[in-house]
């Protein structure tokens, strides 16, 4: 990460793509994507995926990084080419606690990424616990990052210290997305960044660790870039160029959380107004669950009835048996609901990818595809972009290579976008 934001600053305009999922599927598509070339592949994962408890999927940070070297082994890229993140690790899973019980929890959370070999540390303490008031003073959460950077400092080696990165920032999008429409967005003010920077540099100098302040590489800001479940904001550098002003006469730059679905022209322009690290996640699942959606169509047209996967009923069936992931962000109108659960932005299935009913019907899925010859009328009806790199004998008409390359027509973008 350091040698990519020194290049940053010296002038070129590059940036780098910071991967946000623990789908298999899509941190192979990444790996895949950028075997031949010779670039850093920055794969993260947030504090409710992966955490000391298993998170979401499961695993905690260790398992995390086995899970990811392992795939990486299997498509033949170097270790020495991965870039681990941890993302919002703070109080993020534990806010309905207190502030002293959720801050404990963080410290462990923060202790077994770094312990895990994650070099890239998002220290997220911005969002309040059940005995905070609604809004935290900025003071208040530099303060507890410093707490949480402390540990981190302690725990790693001299080694890891010479890789370790921190992002810090109190304008953090929410993680997992927006839970209402959007009509406009707040940009970040280079004021509000200053006082950022000044806080958590003395609450860092409290805590006795001066040296990490040289380990912050970026600030997480609002450059005026969101989507909810139809629209997306596109960004709008007339707005934000007093932030990039600002930013260019420091050390650092920016980290855009919330930039999946911009266009490959705004990750150009993000990249060039020093919004160097482009967090996607959504879009990638988003592309993901289009491609399977898509092959179950395929498998309908070619597959007997009693053969079928029905991978759609499952993962309609266990979204409605269990809606913790999706309840508060959808319509309470059903029909608007499912609406939503099939084709939001937001793109909340992404949280139940790792159930085991909806995982075998996919594999069943891309079972009893992998063996028969789809017709190139199903591939141009249903993944028309993969159509001529079929033809042209470029790419195999597998359900699995169909989907990575799907995926990685999102990478496309952003790679366009970080000068690749």
């Amino acid at each position: 990460m350091k040698e990519i934001i020194s290049k940053h600053k010296q002038g070129q305009a590059i940036g780098i793509c910071s991967v946000c999922s623990a789908h298999p599927l899509i941190i192979r598509a990444a790996f895949i994507f950028d075997l031949e070339s010779n670039r850093k592949v920055l794969i993260e994962s947030t504090s409710n995926q992966v955490n000391q408890y298993g998170g979401y999927t499961g695993m905690k940070p260790a398992d995390f990084r086995h899970f990811v070297f392992k795939i990486a082994d299997e498509v033949g890229f170097p270790h020495h080419r991965i870039i681990l993140g941890g993302d919002h690790l703070g109080p993020n899973c534990w806010q309905h606690e207190s502030s002293e019980q959720a801050m404990q929890k963080s410290e462990v959370l923060i202790a077994e990424y770094v312990k895990a070999g994650f070099t890239k540390i998002h220290l997220d303490a911005s969002m309040s616990c059940a005995d905070d008031p609604a809004v935290l003073l900025p003071e208040e959460v530099a303060k507890r990052a410093a707490r949480l950077c402390k540990i981190a400092e302690e725990t790693a080696t001299p080694a890891q210290k010479q890789q370790l990165t921190y992002i810090i920032g109190t304008e953090v999008p929410v993680p997992g997305g927006e839970s209402a429409t959007i009509d406009a967005i707040h940009v970040t003010r280079p004021l509000d960044v200053d006082h950022t920077l000044k806080t958590h540099y003395q609450a860092f100098e409290q805590f006795g660790i001066q040296e990490a302040i040289s380990r912050i590489i970026a600030v997480v800001v609002q450059p005026g870039v969101e989507f909810d479940h139809s629209q997306v904001i596109l960004y709008d550098r007339t707005k934000a160029q007093a932030l990039s002003e600002y930013i260019a006469a420091t050390p650092l730059v920016y980290e855009a959380h919330s930039t999946d679905y911009q266009t490959k022209a705004c990750f150009k322009q993000l990249v060039e107004d020093h919004f160097a690290i482009l967090k996607v996640g959504p879009a990638l699942t988003f592309a993901l669950r289009e491609g399977i959606f898509s092959l179950a169509q395929i498998e309908k047209a070619l597959i007997k009835p009693e053969q079928h996967s029905e991978v759609l009923s499952v993962i309609d069936q266990v979204m409605l048996d269990e809606p913790h992931y999706w309840k508060k962000y959808y319509s309470p109108v059903h029909s608007k609901a499912m609406i939503d659960i099939h084709y939001s932005l937001s793109d909340r299935i992404r949280y139940y990818w790792p159930d085991q009913r909806i995982a075998h019907s996919v594999n069943q899925l891309l079972s009893n595809l992998a063996d028969i010859t789809i017709p190139l009328g199903l591939i141009s009806q249903h993944f028309p972009i993969q159509l001529e790199l079929i033809i042209n004998k470029n790419l195999p008409a597998t359900p699995q290579d169909l989907l990575i390359n799907k995926i990685q027509t999102v990478l496309q973008q952003y790679a366009y976008g970080c000068g690749a």
